[in-house]
């Protein structure tokens, strides 16, 4: 409950956000787990909407996207001579990505299609990222923007090589 109180601190600006937050190793392998959990009951839901052959690329799309992600902000944090803010960053946003694929999940579940939901998500997700950098890693103004612009690189990055890698099912490439 915490984390969600510190998910909803970041999405608003709240400067104490950090105290929901356990910020150490063990807080980030904590988020993992439940990561790990939220991402793999979310992969599973394709199976039981019928498309079996989606959550294998549902699951690996979504492992190189957070790997790229991560590796982008890890060098521009080396850069900067914040590596200290690594496990911080890392911890906080397993918990905000947690969060986000409930809501999306949920979302879609009732029946909002992805194209209304893209939009306002990328929104969602580009405030938090601002904020992680801002409140939990405590980074200057410009140094938030490089280490956005590095996350959003790493996803566009990650976006190409899921598609080249990973292709659509044939079943579904049309839709």
């Amino acid at each position: 409950m915490a984390a969600a109180r510190g998910v909803a601190g970041l999405v608003v600006g709240n400067r104490d956000v950090a105290r929901h937050f356990d910020l150490t190793t063990h807080g980030l392998v904590g988020s993992l787990i439940a990561l790990l959990l939220v991402t793999g009951i979310s992969a599973y839901l394709p199976v039981l909407m019928g498309h079996p052959g989606v959550m294998l690329r549902g699951v690996a799309g979504y492992a190189i996207l957070l790997a790229l992600q991560v590796c982008f902000s890890a060098i521009v944090l080396a850069q900067l001579k914040r590596l200290d803010g690594f496990v911080p960053y890392l911890t906080a946003d397993n918990w905000a990505s947690v969060y986000v694929t409930i809501l999306s999940t949920a979302l879609s579940l009732v029946g909002v299609s992805d194209e209304f939901l893209s939009f306002p998500l990328a929104i969602l997700v580009i405030v938090v990222a601002v904020n992680i950098g801002r409140l939990i890693v405590t980074l200057p103004p410009l140094q938030v923007a490089m280490f956005v612009i590095a996350q959003m690189v790493g996803a566009v990055v990650g976006a190409f090589a899921v598609g080249l890698v990973l292709p659509l099912p044939a079943g579904l490439a049309g839709q």
